[in-house]
């Protein structure tokens, strides 16, 4: 194949969308990973460049895109949450955490679905979904914006390989090779590996001078327990509880809201946000112990005092008014203590302390394939956060879940990707904009050469 051709505005002409094809391309700014925070850093780069000369292609190695998307908030997608603050994140420190999030806050993200078409209901929970109950809604919408901007897809071709040359950057992909002046890195984490954030984006980051943390965790990712334990045989129940996660004498986290029994041990809201505290803890601190409160709102002495005062009723009728008999029923068979009669005050104390901290020996996680999402990634202290500019490689900016930042259940997330995202896209075009005015007689190297596919076969 011959060298890439160039547009009049000096930007690469790119093949038909979808096609995988590589061949030979150049442009301005290549954005890897067509993820939420990818699909959004190209948007808001295409809107700061209108009217300039700035190509933008978005690449990624999914032959479907957002499938990532199409799966959030049970295939209904919780685009936000109406209350963000860095309290709601883990991983890089929260102040670097809260710079990032004051650049675009929910009210942005919200104003800027609604313009694309996009209506928003809030739950009771804060969390915002599309009235539409339907993610491809917001996949649409963000494809649709993306390629408004100007933005051009090139898919499945997955990014194999990123490297300095010249001015900008080599993208290698099977379908040939790519070069940009600026590069924005969106793959994503480790979770949901299936929907093409298996972690390969960590090792072009460190190819470029970044360093990963360790470990890498699963985040908002189940629990396991042992096979024989009697939490294991509540499948399908479903409760508000408080999950305490303790080492030696110190608490060191605690997480409220819906838990479900499993048949291989605990999920929902209050397990998943636990999960990466829980998994970290145990990384450093072999010592560290998780237990669950049944009853969120009272401690071991309140549960004795209830048990007191009901006296007479029997410990099933007495409990059941606050807790499924079927969990109460287990309660009492594991801690000793008579369902009906009398309850003698050592099995009472026993069944007080089980409802009120109940521990879990949790033995593992469902794993990065249902995760959804990673803790750890690169660093927010080598990037410069009003640009989410590389320190180490200058011209490559981060954005998403490549980074060292995971929220909680919610929407935190793709709150974390709009907002990271719009500062990559908006700096990475605005440099462009500014060299290209700036810099009419600027060395030959400083914009993209022409590249020479590799021979076919």
């Amino acid at each position: 194949m011959g060298a890439t051709a160039r547009r009049s505005d000096g930007g690469a002409v790119t093949p038909a969308e979808g096609t995988g094809r590589a061949p030979g391309l150049a442009c301005d700014i290549l954005v890897i990973g067509a993820g939420a925070a990818g699909l959004f850093a190209a948007t808001w780069a295409g809107r700061a460049a209108a009217g300039r000369p700035c190509s933008i292609m978005v690449v990624d190695g999914a032959r479907t895109l957002g499938a990532k998307i199409l799966v959030a908030g049970g295939g209904r997608c919780n685009v936000t949450h109406v209350a963000v603050s860095e309290a709601d994140f883990a991983g890089s420190s929260p102040a670097a955490i809260r710079k990032v999030l004051g650049r675009f806050p929910a009210a942005d993200t919200i104003a800027f679905f609604a313009a694309a078409g996009v209506e928003l209901k809030r739950e009771e929970t804060g969390k915002l979904f599309p009235v539409t109950d339907s993610a491809r809604t917001v996949l649409d919408a963000l494809l649709r914006e993306a390629r408004a901007a100007g933005a051009r897809l090139i898919h499945p071709a997955r990014v194999t390989a990123l490297s300095r040359s010249g001015g900008g950057f080599t993208a290698t992909t099977a379908g040939g090779l790519i070069q940009a002046r600026r590069a924005i890195l969106c793959t994503g984490g480790k979770s949901l590996p299936k929907s093409g954030s298996d972690g390969g984006g960590y090792a072009l980051a460190e190819a470029l001078g970044h360093s990963i943390t360790q470990p890498l965790l699963p985040s908002l990712v189940p629990l396991v327990l042992p096979e024989e334990h009697w939490i294991r045989s509540l499948a399908g129940l479903t409760l508000p509880t408080r999950l305490t996660l303790r080492a030696a004498a110190r608490r060191l986290h605690a997480t409220r809201g819906s838990t479900l029994c499993t048949h291989v041990g605990l999920s929902g809201p209050a397990v998943l946000d636990m999960s990466r505290h829980w998994l970290m803890a145990l990384h450093h601190d072999a010592a560290a112990r998780l237990e669950i409160a049944w009853l969120p709102d009272m401690s071991a002495e309140d549960v004795d005092r209830l048990l007191v005062s009901a006296q007479g009723r029997g410990t099933v009728s007495s409990l059941r008014e606050h807790l499924p008999e079927r969990l109460v029923r287990t309660l009492c068979e594991v801690a000793g203590a008579p369902p009906a009669g009398d309850l003698p005050r050592d099995a009472r104390r026993r069944l007080a302390a089980l409802v009120a901290a109940t521990p879990l020996p949790v033995v593992g996680d469902r794993g990065f394939t249902v995760a959804e999402a990673t803790a750890g990634g690169v660093p927010l202290a080598e990037v410069r956060l009003d640009a989410m500019e590389s320190r180490a490689c200058p011209g490559l900016h981060l954005a998403g879940e490549v980074l060292d930042v995971d929220g909680r259940i919610g929407g935190f997330n793709f709150q974390w990707a709009w907002a990271s995202g719009f500062v990559a896209g908006r700096a990475a075009a605005g440099q462009i904009v500014a060299e290209t005015d700036g810099n009419q007689a600027a060395p030959a190297d400083t914009r993209p050469a022409s590249v020479v596919a590799p021979p076919a076969g």
